[in-house]
């Protein structure tokens, strides 16, 4: 309970209107502080939440051992696809079609007529099975590709550094020394294949002039079944086959790319500390310039605990609005922002999280950047502030 007269709070809201300029300008420092705070954790749950949903753990991936964090250097027999839908027994099924998809997966160079410059392209040959297995992959424009075609994802254009239009279904698109034409698009609720182009199986083999398979994903109608599933490669000694949940898999990639997470949260903190300085210089500017007007309230009988308190209040209300503004502008502009990144692309995500992140941030700048300011400014004898210019 306060055993002091405080301010009242109309005061310091309308010291704020008192000086527009001032205001405005510490407005603007904030709301770019928090931004960027909002931006980067943007990024990071955009990472986290894309690796996440790729994953489904009634998906088990059987690929060549040691392949296991770069799948795109697998390489297996391309009997094998038949062999495990032949020999299980716990995949899911429906019609007599087992849920098993052979595919080639890899890393290429694409360009296009608008395009002469080649960007990097993830490419993976599917058999209509491809769709039974990927559960989270609707085609939103076009059909499956035929001979000669590839589907584009949703995020494809961005892996490529191109504008969305540059991959317009009936358009084409020319990588492994062959033209495809646009069959269609698809999205897969933010997940990584929304990044890719996907084409018909044995037409990539033979552009590539290949004849194996880079892994085949397998639907379990149990996912307790995977140690069976696990326990038949390992028997498999000449195949040298490994097997992998697909959860598992991109859990495994969160892992790989825990430094950049790191490195990204470590922005914030120097984003952060750089925005507390920021408000340290503009509340110490503040405070230079109305060291009268403090000496005179307390000279009507007001505790410095009170005007301390005034003080904070202004800043806290200031980085309020920042932070609100922040947030519309995130929420408006940053969220969903596609970016390219070495496994494909992401949207940014602007979460409750990202939201709760970067409006603590704000409201810490407020009362941090006050304090020292108003320490400073009680300090100073009541005399001395009152023959100040």
């Amino acid at each position: 309970m306060l055993t002091f007269k405080l301010i009242p709070w109309d005061y310091g809201v309308r010291n704020l209107f008192r000086r527009p300029g001032r205001s405005l300008l510490t407005l603007f420092g904030l709301t770019v502080v928090v931004l960027l705070v909002l931006v980067v954790v943007g990024f990071i749950r955009g990472l986290e939440s894309t690796l996440t949903v790729s994953g489904d753990p009634n998906v088990v991936l059987v690929h060549s051992l040691g392949a296991s964090e770069n799948i795109e250097y697998s390489s297996i027999p391309a009997s094998v696809d038949d062999l495990l839908a032949a020999d299980l027994n716990g995949v899911q099924q429906r019609y007599g079609v087992k849920y098993v998809s052979g595919e080639l997966y890899l890393g290429t160079e694409a360009t296009n007529a608008d395009h002469p410059q080649a960007g990097k392209a993830l490419v993976r040959g599917v058999t209509p099975a491809a769709l039974l297995v990927r559960r989270q992959v609707q085609i939103t424009a076009g059909q499956m590709p035929g001979p000669g075609e590839v589907m584009v994802g949703r995020l494809a254009a961005t892996k490529l550094g191109w504008p969305k239009e540059s991959l317009a279904t009936g358009g084409s698109v020319r990588f492994e020394g062959r033209d495809w034409k646009i069959s269609g698009q698809f999205a897969a609720r933010g997940s990584v294949f929304e990044a890719e182009l996907w084409c018909p199986l044995n037409d990539l083999r033979r552009a590539m002039k290949r004849e194996d398979l880079s892994l085949v994903a397998i639907t379990l109608a149990d996912a307790d079944d995977y140690g069976a599933v696990n326990l038949y490669c390992k028997q498999q000694r000449k195949l040298e086959l490994e097997a992998h949940r697909e959860s598992d898999y991109y859990a495994l990639l969160q892992k790989h790319y825990g430094p950049v997470r790191w490195m990204a949260w470590t922005v914030v903190l120097l984003v952060a500390g750089a925005g507390i300085f920021a408000g340290l210089n503009t509340m110490y500017g503040a405070v230079v310039g109305r060291v009268r007007e403090l000496a005179t309230l307390q000279t009507l009988g007001f505790l410095r605990r009170a005007i301390t308190v005034s003080l904070i209040q202004e800043a806290t209300l200031l980085a309020a609005a920042s932070s609100l503004l922040a947030a519309a502008l995130a929420l408006t502009f940053a969220n969903g922002l596609a970016v390219r990144f070495t496994m494909g692309a992401f949207a940014l995500r602007v979460d409750s999280f990202a939201l709760l992140a970067g409006c603590g941030v704000g409201l810490s700048l407020g009362v941090v950047g006050a304090l020292p300011a108003a320490w400073r400014a009680m300090k100073l004898p009541i005399v001395e502030g009152l023959k100040a210019v």
